[in-house]
């Protein structure tokens, strides 16, 4: 729990003792936000737990900015008790420009691509951590414990295929990857070129293949995107990138595979073990993303261990996850 009173000398100290607080929406993380308003002028509060994560958000989000990407300025920070004051980007995500407005997909995902195209001319630094092979299966691991797994060995099976296959088809040098790279995290501002994405959450950032976070924007477990927009900014990174296409669409779905994986064991750990259900409602759309990446034929031997080991999250399977999740909550 946050300590008001710690808030409060913080915000003193940082003269802005005297705005206007407004909670703005969470994520599946710890950390908070409230919207500062003084004077005319806005701020966005962060509240995290202290440590090293604060540590990579600070050090990345400066390596960033300076490399010529926008990531919010920090106005003020009390890191000991896990505070910092950061510039608000406002409140145009691309994720609502495009509820508002679905015919700026091919205009916003474009933006998505070209940007992640120049972080990759960018050199990635060395304490980022290498997302490779071995990496790879071992973030898996967490999905056999949480999501509801028919086989543990088919799952064992399954995460040294991946491992495998990555370390076959990934030829090219890692480059800077955020990971949680998505249409809610991205903030449209009124800045020229790779500027005009704001970034919002890198702390978390890797150096892994440069298909990483194509995979994260295009196959977003919160929302769907066309697959006409999906093959052609595809097609744009991968002839933008030198890589040979054939190659890249199956290093595309095998990483696509990989990560929704996690992200169904996550989801069922939100919910299990942390009382958060509203993630589950997002499975079935992570799981079509599962079967459209399953149908590259590079991908043949990981797609009948990965049906061995888990079933599909139908209306049943969400069912009951719920209930556990409500035992949980209300024991």
């Amino acid at each position: 729990m946050v300590d008001s009173r710690a808030v409060d000398r913080f915000l003193t100290r940082a003269n802005w003792a005297d705005a206007t607080r407004v909670k703005l929406a969470g994520d599946a993380s710890a950390r908070s936000y409230d919207r500062l308003s003084l004077n005319g002028q806005t701020a966005v509060l962060m509240k995290a737990p202290p440590g090293e994560e604060m540590s990579r958000f600070l050090r990345i989000g400066d390596y960033l900015a300076q490399a010529g990407f926008s990531t919010p300025k920090v106005l003020a920070r009390a890191e000991p008790d896990g505070f910092l004051l950061l510039e608000d980007f406002g409140d145009t995500l691309a994720a609502r420009a495009l509820a508002d407005d679905p015919r700026r997909e091919a205009e916003i995902y474009g933006q998505i691509t070209d940007l992640l195209i120049a972080l990759q001319d960018v050199p990635a630094p060395d304490f980022l951590p290498l997302l490779d092979g071995p990496a790879l299966a071992e973030l898996l691991a967490l999905t056999p414990d949480w999501y509801p797994c028919l086989s543990p060995e088919a799952a064992a099976a399954l995460t040294k295929k991946i491992a495998d296959l990555y370390t076959e088809l990934a030829q090219e040098p890692s480059g800077i990857c955020l990971r949680d790279f998505h249409a809610e995290n991205i903030i449209l501002l009124d800045r020229a070129g790779v500027r005009g994405l704001g970034l919002l959450d890198f702390q978390d950032a890797v150096r892994c293949h440069p298909a990483y976070d194509l995979v994260s924007a295009l196959q977003d477990a919160r929302r769907d995107v066309s697959q006409a927009c999906a093959r052609r900014e595809i097609a744009h990174f991968a002839a933008r990138s030198g890589i040979e296409a054939d190659r890249f669409a199956a290093i595309y779905a095998l990483l696509g595979t990989q990560r929704a994986l996690r992200i169904l064991g996550i989801f069922a750990r939100l919910c299990l073990r942390d009382g958060k259900p509203g993630y589950l409602a997002l499975m079935r759309r992570v799981w079509r993303n599962i079967e459209r990446n399953l149908r590259h034929p590079a991908l043949n031997g990981i797609a009948q261990d990965l049906r061995a080991a888990y079933s599909e999250p139908t209306a049943e399977l969400i069912a009951e996850l719920e209930a556990a999740c409500a035992t949980r909550r209300n024991p």
